[in-house]
């Protein structure tokens, strides 16, 4: 018994360390490709608000829309909103991503140098 109190501490600092470490983890941002990503994101209309309270997502169309996810699932809400957004204005064709609006007229045009960019796009917009 007196061994027992003698590692109990140590075993739940080990427990609640290991939960913190997962909880990070798992609200971590995908990685992206930035010469992709900065492109796209110019025709997006989501993107996170930054004040002092914490993280907001808006869109740049529709001024009443406004969620506030907690910090834990903020990333994933947001890219699910991207993605979304994303399988409806996204095309790829011969190695070119084109950006359409919400009309369906093309506003834009990237070509695709490599193919970890390829690779980005079907995983991250799930656009094929």
């Amino acid at each position: 018994m007196q061994s027992i109190r003698k590692y109990l501490p140590v075993a739940l600092f080990i427990a609640f360390f290991s939960l913190a470490i997962l909880a990070f983890m798992s609200s971590k941002p995908t990685s992206k490709n930035e010469r992709i990503y900065k492109a796209v994101q110019k025709y997006s209309p989501y993107y996170l608000d930054k004040r002092l309270g914490g993280l907001t997502i808006k869109s740049k169309e529709d001024k009443k829309f406004e969620e506030k996810p907690t910090n834990m699932t903020i990333f994933k809400e947001f890219e699910r909103l991207e993605r979304t957004w994303g399988k409806q204005h996204l095309k790829v064709k011969n190695n070119t991503l084109t950006i359409y609006s919400n009309s369906g007229e093309a506003q834009a045009s990237i070509a695709i140098k490599e193919d970890k960019e390829l690779t980005f796009i079907h995983s991250y917009y799930e656009v094929h």
